[in-house]
């Protein structure tokens, strides 16, 4: 587990308070990120600053696929809700956390979450392309390819969770996590929509 030491706490706190907007969840936790940009695009990594940033950044990646969802979904009977998917996914993550040594039940509330924010990012393109219809794509992915990704993208994810145990459950997750989301954030330039799903997405990362 990383100590936070004074100087850290004073970057955190700094870089924090005089770049971040506040993003609040619907339990009244908190993400700071800026609220600017586009929505999430190839970046070239900064080292990292925060033992929690492989967990934001993989989030983050997580939800760029929703992206891709959404436009195999639109002008389909395929619905955003799909629970026999998103029981499998649980079911998955639950077993790959407990082979891992990690706490099944503890992931499987934070790929909860994952799965919640993915939903976020697909209604809110749904309504923008309703909206504005020259936006909307014109041409479908694959869904059984993105899924093989999403699939990838999962699996890491755990992994991260798992090695991050002990950081998460710190006195100073939060203020860890909000630097992570900072600075995948400010790499990934994500827009408004992303925003706001990556803040539901990290909403149980650091407990209760």
């Amino acid at each position: 587990m990383r100590t936070t030491t004074p100087l850290r706490r004073a970057l955190i706190t700094v870089t924090v308070t005089a770049t971040a907007a506040v993003v609040l969840t619907a339990t009244g936790s908190a993400v700071a990120v800026p609220v600017s940009g586009t929505a999430a695009a190839p970046h070239a990594t900064a080292p990292s600053l925060s033992a929690l940033h492989p967990v934001v950044e993989l989030a983050a990646e997580r939800l760029a696929t929703a992206d891709l969802v959404a436009a195999a979904k639109w002008g389909t009977d395929s619905p955003i809700d799909d629970p026999a998917r998103e029981q499998q996914v649980l079911d998955n993550v639950a077993a790959q956390a407990q082979q891992l040594g990690a706490d099944p039940d503890e992931v499987r509330v934070i790929f909860r979450d994952q799965i919640e924010a993915n939903k976020i990012v697909q209604r809110g393109l749904f309504q923008r392309w309703t909206d504005h219809p020259d936006e909307a794509p014109t041409t479908k992915p694959d869904l059984s390819v993105v899924r093989q990704e999403i699939n990838r993208v999962t699996s890491a994810l755990v992994e991260a969770l798992a090695t991050t145990a002990d950081d998460r459950s710190a006195v100073a997750c939060r203020p860890e996590l909000l630097l992570a989301a900072l600075q995948v954030h400010h790499e990934d330039h994500l827009d408004a929509l992303h925003t706001r799903a990556l803040a539901r997405a990290l909403r149980s990362v650091c407990g209760s």
